[in-house]
This record gives C-alpha cells, sequence and structure tokens, in this order.
C-alpha cells in the first residue's frame, strides 16, 4: 500500500487543533536513574553507561514503538547537524553545548526525541502540532512506562521524581504551548502579560525556552510547577489559561484584520519573500509571521498554514547547513534562503 504523503510529514510541517494560535505542543518528563550519578557530576565513563542502559531499554524492548526511533551519538554529528536539532526543537541549545557523553533517540516524524544526559539523565519530549496537550501526555505516559521497565527511575514518595534541579521534582513534567501572538505584540501587552502568568504559576519565553528570546512572535507558555500538581491538574491549568490568552489574541487579531495599513504590511512581507535574492534568517522569520497571519485570516491563498509551520524551521541557519552538507558563509545561508522561500511561496496570492 503506498505511503500517504501527509504520514511523511514532520510533526512541525503540520497544522493542528487551534493552529491558528497554537503551533505546537510539547510535553516533556525529567527522569534520572537510581543510584548513578547526575550528569553535571558524572565522569565520560559514567555518562556513556546511562547511554547505553536508556539505549539498550528503548531499541531492545518488544514494543513495537522501539522500531520506530534512530540513536544519535551526539559526537558524531557535525556542529551543522547538532545545531539543526535545536532549530527544530528536537534537543534543546544546553544540550549541545557540550556533547561528549551524550545521545539522542529520536522517532521517524521527530515527534518523539529522547535526551540522554542533558540536565537529567533522561529528558523524554513529545511535541505536537496544534493544541495537544492531552494527546500529548498521554504518549509520554505510554514511553515513560515503556522505559520504566527496564529503568529504575530516582523517586521519592514524599517529593515524586528526583531531579537535578529542585523547580523539576515531583511530577518531572513541563508541558508548554508554542503559540503565535502577532496582535498581543502588536498592542505591546507582552510584558503584562507575562508578568500576570507568572502570578498564576505559568512563564512565557522566547520559542526556544528559557533565555531565548521570541522571534517572529512566538513564544513558548509553560508550567513552572511540577511538586503538589498531578500531571492532570497542571496540563488543565495550562489548557484553560491559554484558551483565555488565545481568545485576547484573536480579539485583537480582528482588529488588525480591518487595519489597512496592516493588510498592507502582510501583502508587503509575502511580495518580499516571493522576489528576494538574498534574506537573512531574521527576516525571513519576521516576514513569515506576517505570512502566517495573513494565512489565517484569509488575506493571503494559495498556501496551507503547516506549509509556513514548515519554513519556519526550514530557513533557520543550522538546517540550511545541515541540509547542505557543508558550513556556508552568511551570504550562502541568505542565498538559498531566498531560494527555498521563493520555490515555496511561488503559489502566495493577496486577495
Amino acid at each position: 500500500m503506498a505511503e500517504n504523503r501527509e504520514d511523511r510529514k514532520k510533526w512541525y510541517e503540520k497544522a493542528g487543533a487551534s493552529g491558528d494560535v497554537a503551533v505546537s505542543t510539547r510535553v516533556r518528563l525529567a527522569r534520572n536513574l537510581r543510584r548513578a550519578v547526575f550528569p553535571a557530576r558524572a565522569s565520560l565513563e559514567q555518562k556513556e553507561q546511562v547511554v547505553g542502559q536508556v539505549r539498550a531499554a528503548l531499541l531492545n524492548s518488544n514494543s513495537v514503538l522501539s522500531k520506530e526511533f534512530c540513536f544519535l551519538p551526539l559526537e558524531e554529528l557535525s556542529p551543522q547537524a547538532a545545531a539543526s536539532l535545536v532549530e527544530r526543537h528536537i534537543v534543546s541549545p544546553e544540550f549541545i553545548a557540550d556533547r561528549q557523553g551524550k545521545a539522542a533517540l529520536v522517532s521517524a516524524d521527530e515527534s518523539v526525541s529522547i535526551m540522554i544526559n542533558e540536565e537529567d539523565h533522561v529528558r523524554l519530549q513529545v511535541l505536537r502540532e496544534g493544541l495537544s496537550l492531552k494527546e500529548a501526555a498521554e504518549t509520554a505516559d505510554r514511553i515513560d512506562t515503556l522505559l520504566g521497565e527496564a529503568l529504575d527511575f530516582a523517586y521519592d514518595k514524599d517529593f515524586g521524581y528526583l531531579t537535578q534541579c529542585p523547580t523539576n521534582l515531583g511530577t518531572g513534567m513541563r508541558a508548554s504551548l508554542m503559540l503565535h501572538l502577532p496582535a498581543l505584540t502588536e498592542a505591546g501587552s507582552m510584558q503584562r502579560v507575562a508578568a500576570n502568568l507568572s502570578k498564576l504559576g505559568l512563564t512565557l519565553r522566547g520559542a526556544f525556552g528559557e533565555g531565548s528570546r521570541a522571534s517572529g512572535e512566538l513564544f513558548q507558555l509553560s508550567n513552572q510547577i511540577t511538586l503538589g500538581l498531578s500531571e492532570n491538574q497542571a496540563i488543565e491549568n495550562l489548557s484553560a489559561i491559554a484558551a483565555q490568552l488565545m481568545n485576547e489574541e484573536r480579539r485583537l487579531r480582528a482588529r488588525l484584520g480591518e487595519n489597512l495599513a496592516w493588510q498592507d504590511k502582510i501583502a508587503r512581507a509575502a511580495g518580499t519573500l516571493k522576489s528576494a535574492r538574498l534574506i537573512s534568517g531574521s527576516e525571513a522569520t519576521g516576514l513569515l509571521s506576517l505570512v502566517r497571519l495573513g494565512v489565517v485570516q484569509g488575506q493571503l491563498k494559495g498556501l496551507e498554514l503547516g506549509q509556513v509551520n514548515g519554513l519556519l524551521v526550514q530557513v533557520q541557519p543550522a538546517t540550511l547547513m545541515a541540509q547542505a552538507g557543508r558550513e556556508l558563509s552568511g551570504q550562502e545561508r541568505d542565498s538559498r534562503r531566498a531560494v527555498l522561500l521563493r520555490e515555496a511561496l511561488g503559489a502566495l496570492q493577496a486577495e
């Protein structure tokens, strides 16, 4: 039977529920092995032992899930390939800072990844398009259970799962949503919103998590509290607050949609992306943010929302170099990025 074209897409090339605002969902679990030294204090030999144990727990299991994963020793990757993993949200920026004694297990569609020896021995994350917190949590729980059958996770009856950082104690779960918030950004509301969310136990960060800046009006909304709350309570809390935030974004977008200056801004963004011969990553991301808004609001036709989501990843510098298989100069990247965008947006038309 022929493989469905949709099935071959990566998770970030699709649009899911509430995809107008919610770009993606992530659920991450932090786990550590009992009687094993935390990665920050472990020797290279100790880290390699943990890598071997986690790899065997998944790939040597009888589960059909094990067939979906490939094993990536970080030391064997080029700097460009490693950085591209960050740009595709498969691993964290901290994970590739020092690649010795580290590895990742990644599913074929890149929606599930297991970082071995990041801050904790195991960082399991599930990524899904759109707003899919419940589904992502169920997948994470299924893989966590599979790993737990072979690995002895450090757990305390009073504190829950033990983690290197005390802020992750308890469930060890962080759930987050990647939200596209151009209207709230334009209204100058983001500082106020972030402050209010902090009081509710949530945090709003840039697209690549802690310490990163928002790019293309993409923000990561996540829970801060892992101790004293169940996984279900944390997800329900995040869902309820995210719904309020998304409704406010939609309300402000309706106003922008009637603004002729904003309609012109979106049309010009599409025109620049369709004609540029050189374009930087930051400029491309900013213009794609406008195009995404135009597609959602029906001002731009000929492009699916999932295609825009995919382009936001594909235009990133390390991903371009990983595709090329070599280091590229700044101008080479800007040229390749422009070609990619012209080809992808050829059918894009303003209404």
